[in-house]
């Protein structure tokens, strides 16, 4: 098969974790861009990157680039390129634009424009015209303008990566199973030790953790993407990419999870329960306050409470409390703590020994990773040196 070139989305800040995912995966020339990683590959490597990726929100094949200066001209381009080649008149299909451009003011009028020229070609060659639909379109077209270089792109995924299709209820704000699963990669989870979320929520942590340590593919849970619709599809080479299990492993330690909310732990219960994982994660009504040493060596990963308004006593004491619990139940073990405050991580009484910028949905957040020792922290330094 041949390759062609590709684009992966992402999150701020999950670039680089991206990038190695899809090195891993056999994708050749691998290249970081913001919020994106593009790469080559063939039509089963665009197949594999839907399903494997953990990190990734959306595969996008780029079909059409050139440059433009204002709606015109992309009408003009788009309208001159040969659609029929990824579809007909029955085709329904859906346009998301993103623009930053100073000569476009506005993406929904790029994506009219875009729309324009695909059904004016198809009136003037078969005077018949293909429908927009906003839901379950049969093409996801992309469209991307970076100051006058625009791109457009067949979105292979459809709906977003980060919605795996296991998740049957939620707290109000989760966090981005993406977003999540980029965090414990970037916390070097691998699975051979226990893990411990103590604010877990509705359970992505959890789950997501659990998906790595099998090694099971995250969208293994999804019911369709986008690429099953395209005219070239091939149904027997996505069944065996799907059906092949061959790289799930076993996993020997435990997964826990605890929340001060019965409610949001029955939920995290309903959607472990749905992704099949009940064997490997437990999860107990607890407050933070009452957390209690590991068993085994762990992994901590958590995102408590911002007080995305509001900066209150009751928040700082919540961050001094988690602060109590590593210090005191988790000596021996690493914490990685995300905030959008970080007068609240500064609360946890420890210096970190490592901050990482991210975004959780619209907010500026930073990842402190914390190395939990007895005695002093030179001592502490010290031996890690000397261990070098």
């Amino acid at each position: 098969m041949k390759d062609f070139e590709l684009v992966a989305k992402t999150y701020y800040g999950l670039e680089e974790i991206l990038a190695k995912e899809l090195t891993e995966l056999g994708a050749n020339n691998v290249t970081i861009g913001r919020r994106a990683v593009s790469f080559t590959g063939d039509k089963a490597l665009m197949y594999k990157t839907n399903l494997h990726l953990r990190t990734a929100i959306r595969i996008l094949k780029p079909i059409l680039k050139f440059k433009a200066t204002d709606a015109d001209m992309v009408y003009d381009k788009v309208k001159a390129f040969d659609w029929s080649k990824f579809m007909t008149v029955k085709t329904t299909f859906a346009i998301d634009a993103t623009v930053n451009s100073e000569s476009f003011r506005h993406s929904k009028f790029v994506a009219y424009r875009v729309k324009d020229a695909i059904v004016d070609q198809f009136m003037e060659r078969e005077n018949h015209r293909p429908s927009v639909r906003i839901n379950n379109p049969d093409l996801f077209i992309n469209v991307h303008i970076s100051h006058d270089e625009c791109t457009l792109s067949l979105d292979s995924s459809g709906e977003s990566l980060h919605k795996r299709g296991y998740r049957n209820s939620q707290n109000e704000a989760p966090i981005s199973e993406a977003l999540a699963a980029g965090m414990l990669l970037m916390a070097g989870w691998n699975g051979e030790t226990d893990f411990v979320d103590p604010m877990c929520g509705s359970g992505t942590f959890l789950i997501e953790a659990a998906l790595i340590a099998l090694n099971i593919p995250p969208c293994i849970y999804r019911k369709s993407f986008a690429f099953e619709k395209w005219n070239d599809f091939d149904a027997d080479l996505f069944d065996n990419i799907y059906n092949d299990d061959s790289c799930e492993r076993e996993f020997t330690h435990k997964i826990y999870g605890y929340d001060i909310n019965k409610r949001t732990v029955e939920i995290a219960n309903e959607n472990i329960k749905s992704a099949g994982l009940s064997k490997y994660i437990e999860i107990k009504q607890r407050p933070i306050a009452e957390f209690e040493p590991m068993p085994q060596k762990a992994l901590m990963v958590t995102n408590p409470p911002y007080g995305e308004r509001i900066l209150s006593d009751d928040l700082f004491n919540l961050y001094r409390q988690i602060g109590s619990a590593l210090k005191h139940g988790f000596v021996g073990n690493e914490a990685w703590v995300i905030s959008s405050h970080t007068d609240c991580l500064a609360a946890i009484g420890m210096k970190p020994s490592k901050k990482v910028e991210l975004r959780n949905g619209a907010l500026d957040c930073e990842y402190w990773k914390y190395e939990i020792f007895a005695g002093k922290r030179n001592d502490f330094v010290r031996k890690k040196k000397e261990k070098k």
